[in-house]
């Protein structure tokens, strides 16, 4: 909570610097009948001791858990630098820099960002963030329809995240473009290249990679992105952030690399919050820069030769023609793009690649572990980053709820978009799980199961 240091003698010392003499003078110009009076129905004030006993009391309520949940959202330990400069009214009160002579603090920070997430993904450029990495998914594909002009249809395997395979249909359908969905190996968990063969014949705007996939595990992205272009057809990578410092970036894959890339930016600085905000990321080849929505950030120097940033691109409504404009959705998180950019700036790439490398190595010591208890096996074969998923002997309903009777999340049921996997169980564990944490998670687990 804010700390207030002035006393009455200040508050009076600053009022008769300004010739006022009290507080409602300073604001007479206030119409009196906009003036609400007193506040009857607030209670009174509590001391800094009470109230922090009163939010903690409040907050046990929820009590406390061990989250190996996953699915899109991480819990990765923040340092408390990060928000602490986040929220500094410099950063916290702005918004959009539309006057580029008053805005060259937020309009360098998003500079910096976009150059932090190119060099991340291995692309030429960087918007200054989407929504989430949903919409930024639907965008891209959009982006590659207007950019490849003479087919309307996008390829998207099901180990893409379930919910923006919801996301890309509800916002593309209404603009005739049609989404093909493609299985999935059940024995790697993978897309088979071999099934590719199947859509041969047919003509794509793009093909939908995920690194990792939805169930943690990786992608053969080489094969996959230089498939698409002997199609002519877009690469669309969605990757998380995390994993890019140890993989692969997405302009690397293949002989060309991929054109468009996309994610959700929440393992960067950003809290998990009940679910948002987040933010999503984009970034593409230099020749589709003019189908990318959002604001692109530009560094120049002005007629002095004093260096400044500036709006380079900003192809939105607000600013273009209606029809010209690439996207009506494209938010940028400013405040949470703020955050990831300090994130990224104080644990640096090797910082990352530490997470990142951390995550990997206790997911799969809980898979190991997990592994030795009757009644629960691996589901696919594939190389996995720091999500597996499980197949238990038992529902995986039921099995949750015992868990967390224990005060454990135990992961994310796949049941309901995945039937055909049985009792599916989606698993995780960041940096932030230590050695008696996974030693509680399994034990918890052989009772749940019995």
């Amino acid at each position: 909570m804010p700390f207030i240091p002035h006393t009455k003698e200040d508050v009076a010392e600053m009022l008769a610097s300004i010739g006022a003499k009290t507080i409602e003078e300073l604001f007479d110009e206030i119409p009196k009948e906009l003036i609400s009076g007193e506040l009857t129905g607030v209670p009174p004030g509590l001391s800094e001791m009470e109230i922090s006993r009163l939010m903690m009391e409040r907050a046990t309520q929820d009590g406390f858990y061990q989250n190996f949940i996953g699915a899109g959202a991480y819990e990765h330990h923040i340092p408390a630098a990060v928000w602490q400069i986040t929220t500094r009214g410099e950063f916290y009160s702005s918004y959009t820099p539309y006057q580029a002579e008053a805005s060259q603090g937020t309009l360098q920070l998003l500079y910096e960002y976009q150059s932090m997430m190119a060099s991340l993904t291995g692309m030429d450029v960087s918007n200054a963030s989407m929504y989430d990495g949903a919409t930024a998914l639907a965008e891209a594909a959009l982006m590659a329809v207007r950019s490849h002009k003479t087919s309307r249809r996008i390829l998207i395997p099901k180990t893409v995240h379930p919910v923006y395979r919801q996301v890309v249909r509800a916002i593309v359908s209404n603009q005739k473009i049609e989404v093909i969905e493609m299985p999935f190996n059940t024995q790697s968990g993978q897309i088979d290249p071999k099934s590719l063969s199947d859509f041969a014949s047919e003509d794509f705007a793009a093909l939908v990679i995920p690194q990792p996939n939805f169930f943690g595990v990786l992608e053969q992205v080489d094969a996959l992105t230089d498939w698409a272009h002997s199609k002519n057809a877009f690469a669309i990578g969605v990757v998380n952030p995390t994993a890019l410092a140890l993989l692969t970036p997405p302009g690397e894959w293949g002989s060309k690399g991929a054109d468009i890339a996309v994610g959700e930016g929440q393992p960067l600085g950003i809290p998990l919050s009940s679910g948002g905000p987040y933010f999503g990321f984009m970034a593409c080849k230099n020749e589709l820069v003019r189908q990318m929505p959002g604001r692109i950030i530009g560094r120049t120097t002005d007629l002095d030769g004093k260096e400044g940033f500036v709006l380079t691109l900003q192809a939105r409504e607000q600013h273009i023609r209606r029809s010209k404009a690439t996207s009506n959705i494209c938010t940028n998180q400013g405040l949470m793009v703020t955050a990831a950019t300090i994130f990224m700036s104080l644990i640096g790439p090797e910082g990352l690649r530490r997470v990142a490398a951390q995550s990997h190595a206790n997911t799969l010591e809980l898979v190991d572990q997990l592994g030795k208890i009757d009644g629960v096996k691996r589901a696919f074969s594939g190389p996995i980053f720091h999500e597996a998923a499980l197949v238990l002997s038992q529902p995986v309903a039921d099995v949750l709820n015992k868990l967390k009777q224990r005060g454990i999340l135990g992961g994310y049921n796949l049941h309901g978009h995945y039937p055909e996997l049985g009792n599916a169980l989606l698993v995780c564990a960041t940096e932030t799980k230590i050695d008696s944490d996974l030693q509680n998670y399994a034990a918890a687990m052989q009772q749940a199961l019995g």
